[in-house]
């Protein structure tokens, strides 16, 4: 039985892997780091970590913003908004109308319904090494989690190690479905992640025209 268990598994889970990295995305910005990101649409948005494309020290007004794609492509972002209390940004992907590359945008998975002990995968791009696959446990998730930066925020926290290239790649479930983007270290072995629904509502401020409504200190910017 587990003789053909196993490599079943395994073949699943290298399917899973090879649909996510084709929604995987890395961000560069200038010279000064790079992360990762995730197509959120066909129309060329992109999602990653507010401290991606602005984190201290990584960002000057003379740094271009770049996408390289799935293909090896590398096309012009524009930052559309960010939310540093969240930890979350809106990339758009630069091009004429109608000329946009192919884009395979990650199917969202239903963040709030996370139970512990769920199996979780994380992708990026830790160490400038291309699109890294790591599973993982869900440890738990929502607002009250005592590894939790930040007090009354929705996280999850998961049982593997992200490393620095890691951050604003998808977190997803068993079926490739988005539940969250990888963040931050808490810990040595515990890994942080926003929540799909967290950056759904960010997402859709923005869209609205209103990235910071209801939001309170350190709320959402338009730059």
């Amino acid at each position: 039985m587990m003789t053909t268990l196993i490599p079943q598994l395994n073949a699943n889970l290298s399917e899973l892997a090879d649909r996510v990295r084709n929604s995987l995305v890395q961000v560069t910005v200038g010279r000064r780091g790079s992360g990762s990101g995730v197509v959120f649409s066909d129309d060329g948005l992109v999602i990653t970590n507010s401290h991606v494309v602005s984190g201290k020290g990584r960002r000057s007004s003379g740094d271009r913003l770049q996408v390289t794609l799935p293909d090896g492509a590398v096309v012009a972002g524009e930052l559309l908004a960010k939310d540093e209390e969240s930890d979350v940004a809106v990339l758009k992907i630069e091009g004429a109308e109608g000329n946009l590359p192919e884009l395979h945008p990650i199917e969202l998975g239903d963040s709030r319904s996370l139970r512990a002990g769920q199996w979780v995968m994380a992708m990026g791009h830790p160490w400038g090494v291309a699109a890294v696959a790591a599973g993982g446990i869900v440890i738990g998730a929502g607002p009250d989690l005592p590894e939790a930066p930040g007090a009354g925020r929705d996280w999850i926290a998961v049982d593997l190690a992200l490393r620095p290239g890691h951050s604003g790649g998808p977190l997803v479930d068993h079926r490739g479905r988005l539940i969250g983007i990888s963040t931050m270290m808490a810990g040595l072995e515990v890994g942080m992640a926003v929540p799909a629904h967290v950056i759904e509502e960010f997402v859709a401020r923005v869209l609205a025209g209103e990235p910071g409504a209801g939001a309170g200190e350190g709320d959402a910017a338009l730059v």
